[in-house]
């Protein structure tokens, strides 16, 4: 992945979907007074039903598609995050596990192996997932690894009716969900918008009803102009997990900071990224449907949405802490019995997910938990709450 204004030219087939979302979201545009917030530009880009880059038929994870995640790297971060749910599993008698947006299904299909070599197999592996073609590309990949386990998977559209006992999973879920832009400038906080100029999107100021929740978040030593974001819609979402959840965790897995960090007076161009075609650029205007649009995670909000629903703070840590704690090397060292052939690989996907310089400090693990006190193994090697 690297970071670049020079992206490839989609194919006509491409650019003809990306255009059937401009004209629905130009419609949109015109129908609100000739402006939308960024929240509601991010929201159709990403979710808009049959065009939506989630939701429409087009491949995003892997080499042929926009961007890696952690299961798709290696199946050891699988196997990590299996051992932490066989913690949970085995104090909780008939639970299950409820992933988040499963992506390509790989690590929903290492989690049941290595769930059924600890002989501790949930009683539902559920999926929750919007897109038909993710859907579809889940159950591929699970018949393909585990097909044997495939009974035990049980796809959702929305959260399941009767409260789950176990584990609700989300891998790289929070950075997918819309944001709001913001801008700090002499005039005070501004709302940034959406426009169209000359048939093209374009960034507009508008008013923001946010300033005051605005105002809590940052330092008072600000360069103007400060932009940056926040995810408006996250404490609802926080508080309807832990409305479905009767007893276990909530464990998500995601890039982001803390508070702190996150709005630091010198990170003023804010965290919003796009990615296209193994490509990052910052320009979240163009082709939409076609690139995937993110923003990196405050924990310090995720943490406080937790509370604030009733949960427990359980953990917060870094991936690589994380993954040493759920017992990483000792994983390593039996793939490695079992294909020295493979070492070099093998080493590689250790560096990627666990070095500062990769992915091993950029990512971290937040843990929330529900009538469910056992200290968690992710955690035991270096819990970071004290900086949330």
């Amino acid at each position: 992945m690297r970071f670049t204004d020079t992206l490839p030219i989609p194919s006509a087939e491409a650019l003809a979907h990306s255009e059937q979302l401009k004209a629905i979201i130009g419609q949109e545009i015109q129908a609100q007074g000739g402006q939308i917030s960024f929240h509601h530009f991010m929201q159709m880009a990403l979710y808009e039903p049959g065009l939506g880059y989630y939701v429409a038929g087009l491949h995003k994870i892997g080499a042929t598609g926009d961007f890696v995640t952690a299961p798709e790297i290696s199946a050891l971060f699988s196997q990590c995050i299996a051992h932490q749910c066989a913690q949970i599993l085995s104090e909780l008698p008939n639970s299950s596990i409820l992933e988040l947006g499963a992506g390509s299904g790989r690590m929903a299909a290492e989690i049941l192996l290595g769930l059924e070599q600890q002989e501790c197999l949930p009683e539902h592996y559920f999926i929750l997932d919007l897109s038909p073609d993710l859907q579809t590309r889940q159950w591929t990949t699970i018949n393909q690894y585990a097909p044997h386990l495939l009974h035990k998977v049980q796809w959702l559209t929305s959260l399941p009716t009767e409260p789950l006992r176990g584990v609700m999973l989300g891998n790289e879920v929070l950075d997918a969900m819309p944001v709001e832009l913001f801008t700090v400038n002499k005039q005070g906080i501004v709302s940034v918008q959406v426009s169209v100029a000359d048939d093209q999107f374009a960034f507009t100021d508008g008013q923001t009803k946010a300033a005051e929740y605005i105002q809590t978040l940052l330092p008072t030593d600000l360069a103007l102009p400060y932009t940056s974001e926040f995810n408006p819609a996250l404490a609802a979402w926080i508080h309807s997990l832990a409305e479905h959840l009767e007893t276990g965790a909530i464990l998500l897995i995601d890039y982001g900071y803390e508070r702190s960090d996150y709005y630091h007076p010198e990170r003023s161009q804010g965290t919003l990224l796009c990615h296209y075609q193994h490509r990052v650029h910052n320009h979240p205007l163009i082709y939409p449907g076609l690139q995937d649009l993110t923003a990196s995670v405050d924990f310090t909000a995720v943490a406080e949405a937790g509370v604030d629903a009733g949960l427990q703070l359980a953990g917060y840590t870094t991936q690589a802490a994380f993954l040493a704690g759920c017992g990483l090397e000792d994983l390593f060292l039996a793939a490695l019995n079992q294909q020295p052939q493979a070492s070099y690989q093998l080493a590689q996907q250790i560096r990627t997910l666990s070095l500062p310089s990769e992915m091993g400090e950029r990512f971290k693990v937040i843990a929330l938990t529900k009538e469910f006190t056992t200290p968690l193994l992710g955690f035991r090697l270096g819990d970071r709450q004290h900086r949330l």
